[in-house]
């Protein structure tokens, strides 16, 4: 155990840059455990003292920072005065029936009650976080494990209980080995696990990076397409629906000019506020450059998106005016609308929202224009 939580301590030393909270508390934990597995391996070398009270004393303080880690990496408090009641009271009990009466399987039962008690509450820990967890298996496998780890620590409670009693024997017996197998093996599987939400969580941020602009949190251009292929692939096997609204900023060169880039930036991050708020949940905004914005609108005719837009439009221009926000510049958007023609690709469907975006900013901004459909634009070619 002693040589797996040293090889924890690497694997955790290697990410203690990444800004994951728990790292701090779980690296000292298998430093804990480092530091008491060679006190309880010397018994009988070395004075009692160290390799019962303190061994026993930094192994409670695995478990203490172990649940102090999980619940840090979820976000929650730490109960320390209740930690360090309950560790400085098992602490009592171990010298007790060392220093008193000196009986190891009560040592065995208070220590091993212990244990339990916090692996079970890092299980709970753990299961409260499962629905918003970027990936649900390291939770479940830690969640899982921490329970596990709890009822082989009660169950090597009873069955020394039992023997302290008198009932039952356990020299040489196979639950002598099971119990050590848990021991040997619960703070491996528990910093295994932490290591697992911690990269879970690490590729988790990466990707929303990659997927999101970083000044205005909606999608960047490249998971805008992304995401536009894939519902027009469906809108096309399904012969369903899909519309684009593009809009930009009108004369946004003008807000940076007079009020600078830093209110200009803050203008685009209320734009994309107020978009989420007027749009369904299931309409996808993204950033496509600039002060250029689009909205995907699955399911989605021309007559709704329309409608849409101009609910948009009225809305942005509302919010900029009687509720300026930190930008404090009164805005308005031009938008330019086009629905998917049959057999028609998402470059040609967004090159025709740039067309209606264009003949809005021509006929005098603020206002919505839609796209003539792909049948609409054949008869005109024909009566060129």
């Amino acid at each position: 155990m002693m040589s797996l939580s040293i090889m924890m301590l690497f694997v955790l030393h290697s990410l203690s840059h990444s800004d994951a909270r728990g790292i701090r508390e779980w690296t000292i934990a298998n430093g804990l455990a480092a530091l008491a597995l060679p006190l309880v391996a010397a018994r009988g070398i070395i004075p009692d003292w160290l390799s019962i009270e303190v061994s026993n004393l930094l192994l409670m303080g695995t478990s203490a920072l172990m649940l102090a880690g999980f619940r840090r990496h979820a976000g929650l408090g730490t109960p320390w005065p209740a930690l360090g009641a309950g560790t400085a009271a098992g602490f009592a009990l171990v010298a007790g029936f060392h220093l008193v009466v000196d009986s190891m399987a009560i040592r065995v039962v208070v220590t091993s009650t212990y244990h339990a008690v916090l692996a079970l509450a890092m299980g709970v820990t753990l299961r409260r976080t499962m629905a918003s967890a970027p990936r649900r298996y390291p939770v479940r496998f830690t969640t899982w494990s921490a329970f596990a780890v709890a009822a082989g620590m009660l169950a090597r409670a009873v069955v020394y209980g039992l023997r302290a009693s008198g009932v039952l024997r356990l020299d040489d017996s196979p639950l002598t080995i099971f119990f050590f197998s848990i021991g040997t093996l619960a703070l491996p599987m528990l910093t295994l696990g932490a290591v697992m939400m911690t990269n879970a969580g690490i590729i988790a941020r990466a990707t929303y990076a990659a997927d999101h602009d970083h000044l205005t949190g909606a999608c960047s251009r490249r998971a805008f397409f992304a995401l536009a292929e894939r519902e027009r692939a469906r809108a096309q096997r399904r012969r369903g629906a899909l519309s684009l609204l593009l809009f930009d900023v009108d004369h946004f060169k003008r807000i940076n000019d007079s009020y600078g880039h830093a209110t200009g930036d803050r203008v685009l991050a209320e734009i994309v506020l107020h978009t989420r708020s007027v749009v369904r949940a299931i309409d996808v905004c993204g950033r496509l450059g600039g002060e250029e914005f689009a909205v995907l609108l699955p399911d989605t005719g021309e007559g709704m998106a329309m409608q849409a837009a101009e609910r948009l439009r009225a809305a942005l221009e509302r919010a900029s005016r009687a509720a300026p926000g930190s930008a404090g510049v009164p805005y308005t958007v031009s938008i330019g609308v086009a629905t998917l023609a049959p057999g028609e690709t998402v470059a040609a469907m967004l090159s025709r929202a740039d067309q209606a975006l264009y003949a809005a900013k021509a006929g005098g901004r603020n206002t919505v224009v839609a796209a003539p459909s792909g049948a609409e634009r054949l008869r005109e070619a024909s009566a060129g």
